[in-house]
């Protein structure tokens, strides 16, 4: 898993695109930005709550300081760190 911990800014807004129903959860940086691997469906907020959950481990902060602002049903999310 990536270590994202640099940008654990208060205010920061951290862009991504998730990947539903993968392998395996992951976060990785890729050249055009965070991509997000989560075994769970898209459904009910599921993969949300997984993609949350997983960049608070990554960022190394509680997943409820984590919003989510943008992308509520679409693959690119936009988290802001409070």
């Amino acid at each position: 898993m990536s270590d994202l911990s640099h940008l654990a800014i208060p205010g920061t807004e951290i862009a991504l695109r998730v990947t539903p129903k993968a392998s395996r959860n992951e976060i990785r940086v890729a050249e055009t930005g965070l991509r997000a691997y989560v075994t769970v469906v898209p459904e009910d907020g599921k993969a949300n709550a997984a993609v949350q959950k997983l960049l608070a481990r990554a960022l190394g902060v509680a997943k409820t300081r984590l919003t989510l602002i943008r992308g509520q049903t679409a693959r690119d999310k936009v988290f802001r760190l409070d």
